[in-house]
């Protein structure tokens, strides 16, 4: 059953002012004491501002619902990274969300390598729709988005009602730089990706993600899409 959001859409502009110039820290608590169980928080087991937000919530609350998105097609040092993070972050809660299709069913009703042709469509199958069961029946989603990720991250809000998956959505790491998302996980000593230190600047699918291309423009190479379409609303 749904739980009730404890705050009003009328509210978000109120707490967006006041978040600004918080410390990501201080935004997680106050997401956990607000929304308590209605709280999600999504990893990818990929990027270092995604280890931030998990040490941050696990810390305060280590049975905080934890979701990944197994697309069927992670590099296999993101699934160590997953093992690795459970135990290192004492993660209670930690829950795998996959395509209701298999691969080989995809491939029976939409073709082979169908993100070679329509990523659009793969990722909407494969990662959108998962998200979607992920967050059913909460009413808060802490993401690791950052400002300076890429440019079409420029305006990431730090709070704001999501329609698209029906619930508020936290950016609690917005205003940080690369270098003080860096400077945590080091602190904190946070296990991260290996493949962050092999070159690659952005990790989802072994299929859509090369290294050695800063930011997201190493993903969906020769298409005109840095998002996967879980952050557009």
């Amino acid at each position: 059953m749904a739980l009730a959001s404890p705050i009003t859409a009328d509210a978000i502009p109120h707490f967006a002012q006041r978040f600004e110039t918080a410390q990501p820290q201080e935004i997680v608590r106050w997401a956990i004491d607000t929304f308590g169980d209605g709280v999600s928080v999504g990893a990818s087991f990929g990027g270092a501002s995604g280890m931030a937000i998990l040490h941050m919530a696990a810390s305060i609350k280590p049975d905080v619902h934890v979701f990944v998105l197994d697309t069927d097609y992670l590099f296999e040092e993101t699934h160590e990274t997953m093992r690795r993070a459970a135990v290192s972050l004492d993660l209670q809660n930690l829950q795998v969300y996959k395509s209701r299709l298999t691969h080989e069913q995809q491939a029976l009703q939409h073709g082979s390598a169908l993100w070679m042709r329509d990523p659009d469509a793969c990722c909407e199958l494969r990662k959108v729709e998962p998200n979607r069961r992920a967050l059913d029946g909460k009413t808060a989603w802490l993401s690791g988005l950052r400002r300076d990720q890429s440019e079409g991250r420029a305006d990431t809000p730090i709070i704001s009602w999501n329609n698209k998956f029906g619930l508020v959505k936290l950016n609690p790491l917005a205003n940080w730089s690369e270098q003080q998302t860096w400077s945590y996980v080091v602190a904190h000593n946070i296990p991260y990706n290996p493949l962050l230190d092999q070159g690659y600047t952005s990790i989802g699918c072994y299929n859509c993600t090369v290294p050695g291309v800063q930011g997201r423009a190493g993903r969906w190479q020769g298409f005109e899409k840095d998002e996967c379409g879980l952050h557009t609303d």
